[in-house]
């Protein structure tokens, strides 16, 4: 490969693996919220198998890459389940959780595996519109596409299931700290649901907004300003669970 086109896809990759890192942080984030009320083992396991299923997934979504462009449903599938749980949760606040504690073990990680599929694809599709444009190399082909962007692709996913990885343990424990922190953590997980309901609205075979609108500064500096004053206003809200 020569130096130019190597220096065009290294740079490509350090955006991508920021890119997987931030779309990381909303998929690490429901997990979190999803196996929290579980006892502490349990949580652990369901952590290890989101990771599990998320690494299946975003691997899969890049062999059928190809396919995933024109099934626009299941990624609205799973927009409507985030804004679903979180809505759920802040209508039923005065439950003191026992909806969440009757949860079991296994429906816990089928709504895991929900999520982590929708995070997939959004994950995937955004790493293939930032690589798309990349001159092709002589490495042949791999999952329908051209093998340097493949590989690019998978580095930048795997950096993104390390950050799933340490973020997912970290949201658990401050929302085990700070309970009330939770509905900051649901408002959260709903704003991310609106983002995937953006990106169905601007899929190909939707296409009802613009696809550069949702990928440009201005939907991003919005979104990723809500993420802040939520986040923000939810930990100066919540006190610390006295020990």
């Amino acid at each position: 490969m020569e130096l130019s086109l190597l220096l065009e896809y290294g740079w490509v990759l350090l955006i991508l693996i920021l890119l997987e890192g931030l779309l990381s942080a909303d998929n690490a984030l429901v997990l979190a919220v999803m196996a929290k009320h579980l006892p502490e083992d349990q949580q652990k396991k369901a952590i290890n198998i989101g990771l599990l299923l998320a690494f299946i997934f975003r691997i899969g979504a890049i062999f059928i890459i190809s396919f995933l462009f024109h099934v626009w449903q299941v990624q609205a599938i799973g927009a409507a389940y985030l804004i679903f749980i979180a809505l759920k949760h802040l209508l039923k606040k005065h439950d003191d959780g026992k909806d969440q504690k009757g949860k079991s073990y296994r429906m816990t990680i089928a709504q895991i595996s929900l999520a982590d599929i929708a995070f997939a694809i959004d994950s995937i599709l955004a790493a293939v519109a930032l690589v798309i444009d990349l001159p092709d190399t002589k490495m042949g082909e791999i999952g329908g596409m051209d093998g340097a962007k493949f590989i690019v692709i998978i580095i930048g996913a795997i950096a993104g299931l390390i950050v799933i990885r340490f973020a997912a343990g970290f949201f658990v424990k401050i929302l085990t700290k700070r309970p009330k922190l939770e509905t900051a953590a649901m408002l959260l997980v709903g704003w991310v649901g609106v983002k995937l309901v953006m990106h169905t609205l601007a899929h190909p075979a939707v296409h009802i907004l613009s696809h550069d609108f949702v990928e440009g500064p201005i939907w991003n500096t919005i979104f990723w300003s809500v993420m802040l004053l939520i986040a923000l206003g939810g930990w100066f809200l919540s006190k610390e669970k006295n020990k």
